[in-house]
């Protein structure tokens, strides 16, 4: 499935094999590292070939220089649940990630027509939970202690918006623009 998403500041296209270098590189990164599981090079050529995934690559529109990836799983799901297995940014603050999950959102639930676009979230990222929150999204529970890692067990957050909510958030913002 090609996947072509732009807006002013953010572009988000399919991964290609040349781009896997960069993806292996901000998944080794300390500041990345800890907020998810890294996968191997194999993990995400799978992914990459898979019909029900789509692993994409974010970029500046204005010198489509890479910023990030993200992979979603579920995009031929019957029940019209789409996961974002993982998104990670590597120019943190200018809000490359807020504009890649709005432009996601878009695609999701107005051309795959998904019902509900869900994640799950490390319960110590409170930056990215608080990111998710601003965009829609709503806290449906933890999974207790459900990783381990070097330090102990991890907890994860699964937080979800539905298709309504979505639409929802649309119109309001529809309402508040200056016309």
């Amino acid at each position: 499935m090609a996947v072509f998403l732009q807006s002013e500041i953010t572009t988000i296209r399919n991964t290609k094999p040349q781009d896997l270098d960069f993806v292996l590189r901000l998944e080794s990164d300390e500041d990345n590292a800890r907020f998810i599981i890294p996968w191997s090079r194999a993990e995400h050529e799978r992914a990459m070939t898979d019909a029900d995934k789509a692993h994409l690559v974010i970029e500046r529109t204005d010198d489509h220089r890479r910023i990030g990836y993200m992979i979603l799983a579920g995009v031929q799901n019957l029940n019209r649940s789409v996961e974002l297995i993982r998104i990670v940014i590597a120019e943190k603050g200018f809000g490359y990630g807020s504009e890649a999950i709005r432009l996601v959102q878009r695609w999701v639930f107005l051309e795959l027509r998904a019902h509900r676009l869900w994640l799950d979230v490390k319960e110590h990222n409170i930056r990215a939970q608080h990111v998710y929150h601003a965009l829609g999204f709503t806290a449906e529970g933890v999974l207790r202690e459900c990783l381990r890692g070097a330090d102990g067990y991890e907890s994860l957050v699964v937080m979800s918006i539905l298709e309504q909510e979505y639409r929802g958030r649309q119109l309001e913002l529809a309402d508040t623009s200056p016309e």
